[in-house]
């Protein structure tokens, strides 16, 4: 098992930065590749950015160039930096692991955090 808790979000204007952080425990979190989701009120989940267990990213187009994702091994710490937020930006962010594959897939995802909310007002 890895449990997953996300913190650092909360409400910020239009332009402003966040940075989130998920802290893992339980099982190695070197072992796992780890990613960003959010979801918005009547949306689907969607993936932000992930991050292989070597250190690849990918992002998605929405957010390529204004988030950046990065793990600390030694702290078993996923983050998400997100800086000229924009209000379509505005959605609970879920931690995600994945063991075998990239997260970019909820259907790929061996565990979740309870998510994080961010709103970014305009």
């Amino acid at each position: 098992q890895v449990q997953l808790v996300e913190s650092g979000g909360g409400l910020v204007q239009a332009g402003g930065s966040l940075r989130l952080s998920c802290a893992a425990s339980g099982r190695t979190f070197n072992n796992y590749n780890m990613g960003w989701f959010r979801q918005a009120p009547g949306k689907e989940r969607e993936s932000v950015a992930a991050i292989s267990r070597n250190g690849g990213t990918t992002y998605a187009g929405s957010v390529k160039g204004r988030f950046t994702i990065s793990r600390d091994n030694a702290k078993s710490t996923l983050y998400l930096q997100m800086n000229s937020l924009k209000p379509e930006d505005t959605a609970a962010y879920y931690c995600a692991a994945s063991r075998l594959v990239l997260p970019t897939q909820v259907g790929s995802i061996d565990y979740w955090g309870k998510g994080t909310l961010v709103t970014v007002s305009s």
